[in-house]
């Protein structure tokens, strides 16, 4: 079995599950000096964009192709090479598609997808000028594009919505929603969908807090929340997405008006995929490896569901016990270091919140 990966930035993350299933890698980048270059069996260096990729598929005769891109900006590229190279060479590509990715990228187009499908969603309207606001202050202004808290502001009066206009000439804005923020995983594959269990990510907050500083926690466990619904939920949005992958979804849960509201979704690897990793032991990088390979079902899922508690700890860096090899594997590890220097997260678990909180003791 011979697969192609395109980026080698998340690479290391599924590398030791490669060499254990005996696949050839064969990897693109189009950066000469990304990190983990060293690690695939062989490596093309290829202009920005899909064709190269594309074409190193072909001229290596690979049996599948698996995305590991974590920033929104080329998933509209990949769906589309997606498209081309399955109905044209007949070699699957474990990504969302075009319909998916236009639906999901753009978070105004999000808005009313969920409103079509039934699905709960915090009110907004687009606003091209300040003076058309209708909505109650704390309000949170968007843009339709960008990930990772780019762009988006907790406005609390009238002169915020000004000063977010001075550099935007329209905005998606939403109500405030005082509560718990969540997310959670799900992975789709040929019309099955599996949600995985939820993540706790913090309560919110006016100054909004950046979520890589805060502390995250699975399984999520918020009084008066239940988390059936959130995968009941997130399992309906994929359903109705109707394409394959990772979806990763956001959800805010409101305990004044006992209710639960759909943020966002994404068809990428995302930020808690090691706490939730931890949390069940379903690793959702490798289940697109098992994708392509034909291991992927709801009862191998079944089989390797597994209940720990865990947390995910911002570090800086990280001056602990080293993790075993693969260190990437919570199969082989009860806690994994990842993220640049500087910005270093331990994500950890036990099978008791005691054993957790020892756990956490030791390594900071």
């Amino acid at each position: 079995m011979k697969i192609l990966f395109i980026g080698s930035r998340l690479y290391d993350d599924v590398d030791w599950y490669v060499k254990e299933k005996g696949i050839e890698s064969v990897l693109t980048e189009s950066n000469e000096n990304a990190i983990n270059l060293d690690l695939p069996d062989q490596v093309f260096i290829v202009p920005r964009g899909m064709d190269g990729p594309k074409q190193v598929a072909l001229m290596q005769n690979v049996d599948a192709i698996i995305p590991l891109i974590g920033i929104d900006p080329p998933l509209i590229d990949v769906a589309h090479m997606k498209e081309e190279v399955e109905k044209e060479h007949g070699i699957p590509v474990i990504a969302a598609d075009v319909r998916a990715v236009e639906l999901t990228s753009n978070k105004i187009k999000t808005k009313e997808f969920y409103n079509d499908i039934g699905v709960v969603t915090p009110n907004y309207q687009i606003l091209t000028s300040p003076d058309e606001l209708t909505l109650d202050f704390p309000v949170v202004l968007k843009q339709g594009e960008g990930q990772g808290g780019k762009d988006i502001k907790v406005a609390k009066s009238i002169e915020d919505v000004n000063e977010y206009f001075n550099d935007f000439n329209q905005a998606l804005c939403e109500e405030f929603i005082e509560g718990s923020e969540i997310s959670i995983e799900v992975l789709g594959f040929n019309g099955e969908y599996v949600a995985l269990p939820p993540i706790y990510k913090g309560e919110t907050t006016i100054e909004g807090t950046h979520p890589l500083n805060k502390v995250k926690t699975g399984p999520c466990m918020v009084k008066g929340l239940d988390n059936n619904l959130v995968q009941h939920t997130a399992y309906k949005v994929a359903k109705n997405l109707n394409s394959d992958g990772i979806f990763e979804m956001d959800f805010m849960y409101s305990p004044k008006n006992d209710q639960l509201y759909a943020i966002e979704v994404n068809t990428r690897p995302n930020g808690t995929r090691y706490l939730t990793t931890a949390t069940c032991s379903v690793n959702s990088l490798c289940e697109l490896i098992n994708m392509a390979i034909g291991e992927f079902s709801l009862a191998n899922i079944s089989d390797k569901l597994e209940y720990y508690y865990s947390t995910e700890i911002p570090i800086g860096n990280y001056e602990g016990p080293s993790p075993k090899e693969p260190v990437k594997s919570f199969a082989y590890n009860d806690f994994v270091v990842h993220g640049p220097e500087g910005y270093q997260r331990v994500t950890a678990r036990a099978n008791s919140k005691k054993e957790l909180e020892d756990l956490v003791d030791k390594l900071t």
